[in-house]
């Protein structure tokens, strides 16, 4: 399920980003066939045409930035792209994990306290097996344990090793994350730099330092940088959110076990 939805979030960003990228240029098919219809008919309908012809939209913020990202070049620029498409596809993945992680252990611990102070070990059991939760899975384990005659100390012990068992599941994939917040920056200044070599020889082919040759090649070299960060920037606050909700759940996974261990020393018969 978790694969399923991370394979639907990239295929969501990918079709996103590359219609974008197009969009361009099926505007631009209309804007060129209606220049052609214009030059053939006669120059009086012409004016006619230019007098209500009405008067250019303004440019808008995302095209300014398709603008941007096609100037910068494909090869570089759709890296940078795609880093941040599977780190987003990753971190909403991780997202959706750790919401349905984080259960109510408050109400879990009362509805064990309850059964076992009944003594019913079993029921117990079945509560923790039909909650969802990393909590609800350690606490099975130590009433299996408890349940199959072994003392408290041995029962501690397994929900300290499962433990860490869920909280490796809860960092799973988070170091990836981590690896395209680091990626994105990089392919951004090796674009950069690759970008500034081609600059100077466009400069060394005109044999002229004219500022429109210097401009326009620096422009392109720096726009992979510029995007490579924001690229960074957006990862870094999903990163920076996960690791928040993994401390949370670990947090509360630790304080739970506690009352659940004081729970069995209180009702446990044996």
């Amino acid at each position: 399920m978790k694969k399923l939805i991370a394979f639907l979030t990239i295929v969501g960003f990918m079709t996103f980003g590359i219609s974008n990228l197009f969009a361009q240029e099926e505007q631009a098919q209309p804007e060129e066939a209606a220049t052609e219809q214009v030059a053939e008919t006669p120059a009086v309908e012409e004016a006619a045409t230019t007098d209500l012809t009405p008067a250019e939209a303004p440019t808008t913020f995302r095209e300014v930035i398709k603008r941007q990202f096609i100037d910068g070049g494909p090869a570089f620029m759709g890296i940078v792209l795609i880093i941040l498409l599977l780190g987003m596809a990753i971190s909403i993945e991780r997202i959706i994990y750790l919401t349905m992680a984080d259960g109510n252990s408050t109400k879990l611990l009362a509805g064990i306290e309850a059964k076992m102070k009944a003594g019913d070990v079993e029921g117990a059991k079945q509560l923790c097996k039909d909650t969802r939760g990393p909590v609800a899975s350690i606490f099975t384990q130590g009433l299996i344990r408890l349940q199959d005659g072994q003392s408290l100390d041995e029962v501690e012990k397994s929900l300290v090793s499962y433990g860490a068992v869920a909280a490796g599941k809860l960092e799973s994939g988070l170091s990836w994350v981590g690896l395209c917040i680091s990626l994105a920056p990089m392919f951004g200044f090796m674009g950069t730099v690759i970008g500034m070599i081609n600059a100077f020889d466009a400069i060394a082919a005109a044999g002229d330092m004219s500022p429109t040759v210097v401009a326009s090649g620096m422009k392109v070299a720096l726009l992979t940088t510029v995007f490579g960060l924001i690229a960074a920037i957006i990862l870094q606050v999903f990163f920076n959110f996960i690791a928040s909700k993994i401390e949370k759940i670990t947090s509360d996974m630790e304080n739970a076990s506690i009352s659940f261990m004081d729970i069995l020393v209180k009702y446990n018969k044996k």
